[in-house]
């Protein structure tokens, strides 16, 4: 049986007491059920200020990055195993900002899959493609390079994954995946999955999701959350797709 999920990415947006704001909403007003969650992934220095925050609630907080090493003289990089200290559940890896402005490559997002698991956080690894590749028809081809990496990687611990997919042309513009577009894009990733005995998963779809599109793309049988960026910063919106 399938997680429904939704993560808010704030990327690097908060304030101590713009979060604290937030974070308080939150805890407040959700209200879990069976199956469904919400969860926040925050810049690693408000980690502490998420776990003070939404301990013992139905909340649940993670990174938005890890390390693919250890430990070691890597500075400035943050390890998994610090994150876990924090009682962080996730981390996301291979998002598109960090592949297109950090180099990140499927073989690094990989490692810092491992790494997360190791740690014992629930990576959530994301794929998707850029406008040149859709306009050029190689979706599939690069969403399933990006997806047989990590699956490859991880062999049996496939299932221990979180999967988004976020094509790389709606994020943070405004536009976003048709549901019909999306949800063909999420079948293709489950075939793979279940191939890798991985079948359930959970996906979730990330590019410009507000409250408003929200139902239709959560009613499709493949997508099973969201990787919200800017609406997880606004806690009616958030919340409200967390509802839907």
């Amino acid at each position: 049986m399938r997680d429904k999920l939704v993560v808010g990415n704030w990327k690097m947006n908060g304030s101590l007491a713009a979060n604290a704001r937030l974070l308080d909403r939150l805890a407040c007003e959700w209200r879990a059920t069976p199956g469904r969650g919400l969860a926040v992934c925050v810049p690693s220095p408000y980690l502490a200020q998420a776990q003070a925050a939404l301990r013992g609630t139905t909340v649940a907080w993670g990174a938005q990055d890890v390390s693919e090493h250890a430990a070691g003289a890597y500075t400035g990089d943050v390890s998994a195993a610090m994150v876990a200290d924090f009682g962080a559940r996730y981390a996301i890896v291979g998002h598109s900002e960090r592949r297109t402005l950090h180099g990140e490559t499927d073989a690094i997002v990989a490692a810092k899959a491992r790494a997360a698991l190791a740690a014992g956080l629930t990576p959530i690894g994301c794929v998707g493609e850029t406008l040149a590749e859709r306009e050029r028809g190689e979706t599939d081809i690069v969403v399933a390079r990006e997806v047989d990496a990590l699956i490859t990687a991880l062999g049996a611990d496939s299932p221990r994954i979180v999967l988004a997919y976020e094509p790389i042309w709606a994020i943070g513009t405004g536009r976003s995946a048709s549901p019909h577009d999306a949800q063909a894009v999420h079948a293709m990733v489950r075939k793979r999955l279940l191939r890798a005995g991985a079948g359930d998963v959970s996906i979730l779809y990330g590019g410009s999701v507000k409250a408003a599109n929200a139902p239709a793309l959560f009613a499709t049988p493949d997508i099973d959350g969201a990787l919200v960026g800017g609406a997880s910063l606004d806690a009616n919106e958030f919340l409200s797709i967390g509802r839907a």
